[in-house]
């Protein structure tokens, strides 16, 4: 008789953000499915999804972290392209058929020139083959029943591109772009100015918001750590609000912040704000004071207004 298999360890509390580095071929559902398992976590989310044929930085927040996810969302990424000039293909990536060739008859000078016009505020036209809703149905479902619909063209904002290495006819950009960027759409614009055409042959994605690829470990990596160092791979569920003014509260405040209630606070309006209780050590903050983190909340007129709120339990889960 065959013995019996081993019981399944139970998903538990965790909270927490881990940076993956998420493999080509994957979707971000695939890195969040198998980090859950390795962490036995009970509540996970990603901060944008990052298409299968692109790889790199995919930041997963666990329990509390999960609250403060959309954060991240809006934030700022910057990417690593690689563009292959004089083709054009039906999806702009290496996924669609090659519609048009072209000789390819561009220096580094016409290269840069337009990559300069390209910085700044632009607008783009959402692809057919995105996720991007229309009438309940993502746009590549109608692309995959060849039906082409309408789409609103969206501004967004190239804060910088970098040219890293042109070898005719690979192309290969550094892009610092805000939330809602299409890249491939980025390297046809490019390809459409410089008279030739491109498409999108590979995209690393090297930051989000305050993370940066260089931290971020393969699931393979993580599935070959033991347990504890896996969880010791989690940042802190604040992380994920890096950059923002901090607030410490003494202990009496604190407690009726975490309960919503408004407080009177000695410090300027501010749109937003992490709040952390002075608590007893082990709990040291980054500035090296000892504290727990509450949540977020913004600064009107002289009173401190909670956004969103970690549960009691959750503050002393952080804290562990």
């Amino acid at each position: 008789m065959a013995p019996a298999a081993q019981a399944r360890l139970p998903r538990r509390a965790l909270h927490g953000v881990l940076l993956v580095d998420k493999p080509l071929g994957w979707t971000s559902h695939d890195a969040l499915r198998k980090a859950m398992a390795l962490l036995r976590a009970a509540k996970g989310g990603h901060t944008g999804t990052l298409d299968p044929l692109a790889t790199g930085l995919l930041p997963l927040a666990f329990g509390a972290a999960t609250k403060f996810a959309q954060v991240n969302l809006e934030a700022d990424k910057r990417y690593r392209a690689t563009l292959r000039l004089g083709e054009r293909t039906s999806t702009g990536d290496g996924e669609g058929e090659v519609v048009e060739r072209r000789d390819v008859h561009c220096s580094r000078a016409d290269i840069e020139a337009v990559l300069a016009r390209l910085t700044g505020a632009i607008e783009q036209l959402p692809p057919m083959h995105s996720a991007v809703k229309f009438g309940g149905k993502a746009l590549y479902d109608y692309a995959r029943a060849g039906i082409e619909v309408e789409r609103t063209p969206r501004r967004v904002t190239i804060h910088r591109i970098d040219l890293v290495e042109w070898e005719p006819p690979q192309l290969v950009v550094d892009v610092h772009c805000s939330k809602g960027t299409y890249i491939r759409v980025l390297a046809e614009d490019i390809g459409r100015r410089l008279g030739c055409g491109a498409t999108l042959a590979a995209l690393q994605r090297s930051a989000s918001g305050p993370f940066d690829i260089a931290h971020a470990i393969t699931i393979d990596a993580l599935a070959a750590l033991d347990e504890p160092a896996r969880e010791a791979r989690l940042q802190p569920v604040d992380a994920l609000l890096a950059g923002w003014p901090a607030l410490r509260l003494p202990d009496d405040e604190a407690g009726r912040f975490l309960s919503g209630l408004r407080r009177r606070v000695a410090a300027a309006d501010a749109a937003r704000v992490r709040v952390y209780a002075s608590v007893p050590a082990p709990a040291v903050g980054t500035d090296g004071h000892p504290r727990a983190f509450l949540g977020s909340a913004h600064i009107t007129a002289g009173e401190l207004i909670a956004d969103r709120l970690l549960s009691p339990l959750e503050v002393q889960a952080a804290r562990a």
